[in-house]
């Protein structure tokens, strides 16, 4: 059976406001809520960019029953993995062991900010492997030091230390990343259903497996409200970014850089990629790919502040019952 979350968009919403988000979401009915990490919104119309991790916190002290998950975190330059290592434990007990950790090689958008440049995708990936290395490391709370390619560590320890550890999801995409990725992972999460990532996933030796111990956790957009040409415009102001691709979308360094990229972009493309507008059934069926391709999970990003707390009120219930049914 799929489990469904909903996305704290922290590009489109105040710290306040996610926090009320996250408790009207458990309250519906989502099984699971992940939020962005990000320094920076996609497009400057998104407005807000709020610090993850203590939203996060003040999310975990709210709710008592959805999970919780970064999606994701870059734990390689804006962050020293030995801190991410540190929060992550504290959520953990704060959230009373409803945490996973996502991570991945992350966004120009987000790291470029610390002035340590942008490294090429394989010195990405690189980074990663050792950075979740130093992760896993310093959750047994033993003393921690290590001389890696990219990181160094003196004498580390992380003092509080969940019981139940924290599992982490690695976001992947292709062939290269699956294959040193997966093993080192708890959970695979990806953003395009795509049933080759979770068959490739399962192939690499030493992954855990899916369904089973694995998770493969996915994201969608959509825009629901009552009128289909609103959803369309917002989406269109708000999300059309998302056109470019991954590919596309790590490499760009600020928003008005997206701005430029996603200028000839029309709302109705926007809208032929994005479920808009009132049809509930159109968004069960666009998030039912996921199930298709083997996704266990699906958290859904329902587009724009404003009207966020309608649809939560008026059309997350329903939805609910539509995608569980189905």
């Amino acid at each position: 059976m799929t489990n469904f979350g909903y996305t704290l968009m922290t590009e489109q919403s105040g710290p306040r406001e996610l926090v009320s988000y996250a408790v009207a979401a458990e309250r519906v009915g989502f099984d699971f809520e992940v939020m962005s990490d990000h320094y920076s919104p996609w497009l400057t119309e998104q407005g807000h960019a709020p610090y993850a991790w203590t939203v996060l916190g003040a999310v975990a002290q709210a709710t008592s029953r959805v999970g919780l998950m970064t999606y994701v975190t870059c734990p390689t330059m804006r962050y020293h993995p030995a801190v991410v290592a540190q929060k992550a434990a504290t959520l953990q007990i704060l959230a009373e062991g409803r945490f996973t950790l996502g991570l991945g090689s992350g966004e120009n958008l987000n790291e470029h900010v610390v002035g340590e440049g942008w490294p090429a995708i394989q010195d990405r990936q690189a980074m990663l492997r050792e950075a979740v290395e130093i992760i896993r490391s310093l959750h047994s709370g033993e003393l921690v030091d290590h001389r890696g390619e990219y990181f160094q560590v003196d004498s580390a320890r992380v003092w509080d230390v969940p019981d139940e550890g924290v599992e982490i999801g690695l976001a992947v995409a292709g062939d290269r990343a699956i294959e040193e990725l997966a093993p080192l992972g708890d959970h695979l999460i990806g953003v395009e259903p795509d049933p080759s990532l979770v068959e490739k996933w399962n192939a690499v030796k030493g992954a855990p497996q899916i369904p089973g111990t694995a998770r493969a956790i996915g994201q969608i957009p959509i825009c629901w409200d009552p009128d289909e040409d609103t959803a369309i415009k917002k989406a269109h102001e708000q999300f059309r970014w998302f056109a470019g691709g991954w590919s596309v979308n790590a490499d760009l360094p600020t928003p008005a850089g997206f701005a430029g990229a996603t200028q000839f972009v029309r709302p109705e493309d926007v809208a032929d990629s994005i479920p808009c507008g009132p049809d509930l059934d159109k968004i069960v069926e666009a998030v039912g790919e996921f199930a298709k391709a083997g996704f266990t999970d699906v958290a859904i990003v329902q587009i724009g502040d404003e009207g966020q707390q309608r649809f939560l009120d008026e059309a997350a219930g329903p939805l609910l019952e539509k995608l569980r049914a189905g």
